[in-house]
């Protein structure tokens, strides 16, 4: 059991930051392992923020799969390698999944529903790598027999855990209490920082890319703003031609933008995207939004998303994006400003309230009432 206090998210993200700097890394797997239980945990926040949060591996395992689907497209030609080792079971494994089953670029959830029986053999294949591999290193400087479990028991787990093996421990891990809420908190601190992590160990892992190379990070992390082509058309037919966040009117080539920014989490469902002009796109970039932007893009509806979402074979995920807004409020203090519109920001309160049902989305009292224009920072 481990001895930090985790109410202290500094605490818990140094001790992370040490584990991944001064163990050995072979691979990403742990990098893609760390990633997943950030947005995991983020998504699934627990109101009490002293509980402990038990993690499906099967989930954990998608979004592993998830993290690697885009990147296991060749770059210039080349696969990239992302392990030191001639094979990497994870990003393999993914690849074989991609190139059999998918016809183009295809999203992950439309691939997964297309071909269910081959993604449950991939998943079953992930999961067995992560409790073998990834999972046990991540709480350990070395090999050591000995080491500090700060995150979750990893004393079952080791390089021939069986599937029977984690199913008799009901298919889960159990983060410590406490550590669910602390790691949604680390979250938008510590994802940069493990993507350039994962940049600089792909650059290491493969000989063709040098200094001037494409650029990787947006290869590795990006979204592909052209896969977007047909959400502009259906939200443009189905919502108008206008700005979803000030109103004005937009053109056939504006901006689809992802409500909670991708680079915080990277939920690209329909219930997340809207039409955006070019002055809110910018300004709003990467800020967390203002609740009311969220509350409206859900408040769109469920049946309506779902619909429009199948007509072109896109995922919605109404409710990882609810689930993920509620997690990325609730773990922010008091006080920080949240983007409104062009140039004038919001703050939010101390008391978060969140109502879900089955077709409806709100707040109940998320703001503070007070506002801040970009010239107040002076």
């Amino acid at each position: 059991m481990h001895n930090l206090d985790v109410r202290d998210p500094l605490a818990l993200g140094q001790q992370l930051m040490s584990v991944l700097e001064g163990g050995r890394r072979t691979a990403t797997y742990k990098l893609a392992t760390l990633l997943a239980l950030l947005d995991y945990a983020v998504e699934n926040t627990p109101r009490d923020q002293d509980a402990a949060v038990s993690v499906d591996l099967d989930d954990l395992a998608e979004r592993v799969i998830g993290l690697y689907w885009r990147q296991v497209r060749p770059l210039d030609g080349h696969d990239l390698k992302q392990s030191s080792q001639p094979k990497a079971r994870i990003p393999d494994a993914v690849r074989k999944f991609k190139r059999a089953s998918a016809v183009g670029e295809v999203a992950l959830d439309v691939c997964k529903r297309r071909n269910p029986e081959p993604f449950r053999e991939l998943r079953n294949e992930v999961k067995l790598t992560l409790v073998q591999q990834p999972l046990p290193r991540l709480q350990r400087l070395t090999k050591a027999e000995t080491h500090t479990c700060f995150l979750y028991d990893d004393s079952w787990m080791f390089d021939r855990t069986s599937l029977a093996s984690i199913a008799r421990r009901g298919n889960v891990i159990e983060l410590y209490p406490g550590v669910g809420f602390a790691l949604a908190r680390l979250c938008s601190l510590l994802k940069p920082a493990l993507q350039i992590a994962w940049v600089g160990d792909v650059r290491r892992h493969n000989a063709f890319l040098k200094e001037d190379a494409p650029d990787l990070a947006a290869h590795l992390f990006g979204m592909d703003r052209v896969s977007l082509s047909r959400v502009r058309e259906v939200l443009m037919k189905k919502f108008g031609a206008t700005c979803f966040y000030c109103g004005v009117r937009v053109g056939a080539g504006c901006h689809v933008d992802h409500v909670l920014p991708w680079s915080r989490v990277g939920i690209d469902g329909l219930s997340n995207l809207v039409l955006a002009c070019t002055q809110c796109n910018s300004d709003k970039s990467n800020l967390l939004p203002a609740p009311v932007h969220v509350t409206t893009a859900l408040g769109r509806g469920r049946t309506v998303l779902e619909t429009l979402a199948a007509s072109i074979d896109w995922p919605s995920q109404f409710d990882r994006t609810a689930s993920a807004a509620r997690g990325m409020y609730s773990t922010q203090p008091a006080g920080t400003p949240t983007w409104l519109r062009t140039r004038e920001f919001e703050y939010l309160g101390p008391d978060f309230g969140w109502t879900t049902a089955s077709d409806e989305v709100r707040w109940t009292a998320p703001l503070d009432g007070s506002r801040l224009k970009a010239g107040d920072y002076r």
